[in-house]
């Protein structure tokens, strides 16, 4: 056969079906070897066979009793009255040029030739009909055509009239086309079908997964794929408002590589591959929606690195123990590389979804999504396994519902749509919800649900709140913005309602005694009020950790069904390590909303989120710290570590203070971890030699995309930036994780070189003077002489007591910290 890409509208393959008159008419009633080249025919049962066209039909002998519905017949050879040639049918153009899409026809893709591909007869299971029944496609058929909506064989009327959907004419899908998804393998053993025996045709069917061959399965799965490709390319072409391609064997559970569930070609992909090669500028951005009950895991696979496709699946899942039993059918599979995020899937867990579950999650995912992907072109995987009365799928959504999904659906793409059949095993629940697609395509309003429809069933919103967490991070309409389960800090969090109830001072006063200090500066004081906390020991002679650090990370996720909320505050690991180690540790937490008193506002409080305003309090309050707490005591090192954008006012305190890096300076070591902030260089006029001193005392890990690291340019990094390391990680989470033993090991290595050159010192006279001072080497700034003596003479007992926690600066009652618990 020509391996060309043949256009619709320049060639039909001639087909067992009506186009024209009643002249012209081919006989509904079919022999396979009239149609197919392979004479072995003697598997085919009954149920395989197509039902005779009373009246247009004369039988040669007898044959037994059947009624137009029946797939009771006898398989004798009829004369078939054939055209002389192909011949060739073009859609009717707009009726309308001021309404081109409404104007045009909705197109209709079906061949009973379809229905050839059939199981093998089996004696042991001689009544008991495979759920791929052959019958599946001529009941939609003839569901659509007694409804009026396509030219039947008793019409006298051709197809152009408006009440008729198009007859697309069908072909078989090129070896070529077919191989844009599958491989050679895969085809090569697909048309050895054609030759093999009854024996080894049951045998394959055996050994692969749910699937059954016979002779004709070559050439009926080439007429599926090839019918979707038609039935796309119309669309895409222009030349149908939309279409329904009544279509088997099945393609969504086909892998590249071998056939599976029922499915021999995987003809949407194929479809999809095709009109874009075929159309790029016009068809580059594809959405396949999948409703049918089992997951389409041969349609994830063949797109889950494009980023063009966006491939959306509702499915029951249960855990992976339902067909296709595999566990990429769960939410958190996204798809990879730049396909991430084109890849959604709404795993039901359990059977018995219905109308208000599908269309919570159309109106919760589905809908938002795809409008901001606005694909080109938008094909529906439409099995209908899900419908009230198909027992195989264990669901009830009725044909409304389908209606309406389907109508949702006509918003994408300019209405280029097109619905091509899947699953479904029900006949008449089939036949239904297909009408009810199909007279939505034709631009009918869906039918309207149930007076009494349920809320959606609580296991459903719980699926469909996590699959938002879950795309929030690659989707912009869905909110709010969630931490991921595979984020580092997810699996360490705390619940946050101890921090609420006890505040996270009290809790690390449980933990490891620490207390909150008495911030006495105005514009700090209110701010920074419960959100520094220290170990005792700050006072005694012993390396002291000063952690700078954003607010923690929160997992802020309501219950979706109780509205009850779960809140989550990230890990303390580096405290809990330090004190363990023997370090004695100031915890400062810089808030986002930053609370100080305003005279053009009666609100008490204004927002500064954004990094100069978080930065410069961070250095306010590094500044405060190192003069009242730091460089009075006597700690023997000092270790600072700004996370996030308060490793900027680390930076600023440096720059703006001498103290903190003359001769003798206590300061051993700066940590930064570096996100999204800047990389700050340490700026001071008149010290030259500063930038040199920073670079020797610095260990700053930077996300691994930050722009210093550029490689498009040549400028090299300056020492003054400090010592930069460019992490493997993106996240600060991440990379608090990822080096969390590269730092403790360089502190440990910091405190055992101190130890060592100080193992035979002798006390100096000034840690002799500080410690007859109560051990502070000068008393600590903005404390009058009365809080002095009473510091020095009760010693930690002067500092608020745990859990009590009093500011001698009025709150402001629209503080959050002013609030009561």
């Amino acid at each position: 056969m020509n391996d060309m890409d043949v256009p619709m509208e320049d060639e039909i393959i001639a087909s067992t079906e009506f186009n024209n008159g009643p002249v012209d008419y081919a006989p509904e009633f079919v022999i396979p070897t009239d149609v197919f080249a392979n004479p072995n025919m003697a598997h085919l049962p009954k149920n395989a066979q197509l039902p005779p066209y009373e009246g247009a039909l004369s039988m040669r002998t007898t044959s037994h009793y059947v009624d137009g519905r029946s797939d009771k017949t006898d398989i004798t050879r009829t004369t078939l009255h054939r055209r002389p040639s192909p011949q060739v049918r073009i859609p009717p153009k707009p009726r309308s040029q001021a309404l081109p899409y409404a104007t045009l026809k909705t197109g209709l893709v079906y061949d009973p030739r379809m229905r050839f591909h059939a199981e093998l007869p089996n004696d042991s299971r001689a009544d008991d009909i495979h759920p791929e029944d052959p019958r599946r496609i001529h009941s939609i058929f003839e569901e659509i055509r007694e409804a009026g909506l396509v030219r039947g064989p008793e019409s006298s009327d051709n197809d152009e009239h408006d009440e008729y959907c198009w007859r697309i004419g069908i072909r078989p899908a090129e070896e070529h086309e077919i191989l844009t998804i599958h491989t050679k393998k895969h085809y090569d053993f697909v048309s050895s079908l054609q030759h093999m025996s009854v024996e080894e045709l049951h045998e394959k069917g055996e050994e692969l997964d749910s699937i059954y061959f016979n002779h004709s399965t070559y050439d009926c799965a080439r007429l599926a794929a090839g019918g979707a490709i038609e039935a796309c390319k119309a669309v895409v072409q222009g030349s149908v408002r939309n279409a329904i391609a009544i279509i088997r064997p099945p393609g969504h559970h086909a892998e590249s590589d071998q056939p599976s569930g029922f499915c021999i070609f995987n003809n949407v992909p194929i479809a999809t591959r095709v009109c874009q090669d075929a159309y790029p500028q016009t068809c580059r951005k594809v959405l396949i929606l999948d409703w049918d009950v089992h997951h389409g895991n041969g349609i994830q696979h063949a797109f889950y690195n494009d980023p063009n496709v966006l491939y959306i699946s509702l499915h029951v899942f249960r855990g992976g123990n339902f067909y296709p039993n595999l566990p990429d059918g769960d939410l958190n599979f996204c798809g990879e590389g730049d396909g991430i995020g084109k890849n959604v899937n709404i795993p039901w867990d359990e059977h018995g979804m219905g109308d208000a579950e599908y269309l919570c999650a159309f109106q919760e995912v589905v809908m938002p999504i795809a409008s901001e992907f606005d694909p080109d072109l938008v094909i529906i995987s439409a099995g209908f396994d899900a419908a009230e009365g198909d027992v195989l799928g264990g669901c009830f959504v009725t044909p409304a519902c389908y209606g309406h999904m389907t109508h949702m659906l006509s918003r994408l793409a300019k209405g280029k749509l097109v619905a091509c059949l899947e699953g479904g095993y029900n006949l008449r629940s089939i036949a239904r919800s297909a009408l009810a697609v199909t007279r939505v395509l034709m631009q009918e309003p869906p039918d309207r649900l149930s007076e009494d429809l349920p809320a959606p069933k609580a296991t459903a919103v719980r699926t469909i709140e996590q699959v938002k967490r879950q795309h929030s991070k690659y989707w912009k309409c869905l909110y709010p913005k969630h931490l991921d389960r595979t984020d580092p800090g997810f699996a360490a969090t705390d619940a946050l309602h101890d921090v609420i109830r006890e505040w996270q001072s009290q809790r690390l006063a449980r933990e490891h005694a620490m207390i909150p200090l008495q911030i006495i500066q105005p514009g700090l004081s209110q701010t920074f009020e419960h959100n520094v906390l220290a170990t005792p020991d700050i006072v005694e002679r012993k390396p002291l950790l000063v952690i700078f650090h954003d607010p923690p990370s929160f997992q802020d996720h309501a219950d979706p069904v109780t509205g009850r909320r779960e809140l989550h505050n990230t890990w303390l690991n580096y405290i809990d390590w330090a004190i363990t180690n023997n370090f004695s540790v100031i915890d400062v937490n810089v808030p986002q909303i930053v609370a100080v008193e305003s005279e053009e506002s009666n609100l008490g409080f204004i927002k500064a989120d954004d990094q100069k305003a978080r930065s410069d309090r961070t250095r306010e309050m590094a500044n405060y710290l190192w003069t009242n707490y730091i460089e009075p005591n006597e700690a023997t090192q000092v270790f600072f570590m700004g996370i996030g954008d308060a490793y900027l006012g680390l930076v600023d305190l440096l720059s703006r203070n001498e103290t903190t890096t003359e001769n003798g300076s206590r300061i051993e070591l700066i940590i930064g971890f570096v996100a999204d902030s800047a990389i700050q260089s340490v700026k001071r006029p008149t010290d030259d030699d500063v930038g040199t001193w920073y670079y020797y005392h610095t260990k700053i890990f930077v996300k691994q995309s930050h722009f210093a690291f550029n490689r498009n340019t040549t400028k090299k990094l300056r020492r003054k930036l400090g010592d930069l390391q460019q992490s493997d990680w993106d996240t600060l989470d991440e990379m608090l994780v990822g080096h969390r033993k590269e730092v403790q090991d360089l502190l440990l290595e910091k405190k055992s070189e101190f130890a060592e050159e100080t193992e035979n010192s002798t006390p100096t006279d000034d840690e002799q003077q500080a410690a007859l001072n109560g051990g502070f080497r000068s008393p600590p700034r903005g404390l009058d002489t009365q809080a002095i003596n009473a510091r020095h003479a009760n010693g930690l007992r002067g500092l608020p007591p745990v859990g009590v926690f009093s500011s001698p600066v009025p709150r402001s009652p629209r503080s959050p910290m002013g609030r009561p618990y």
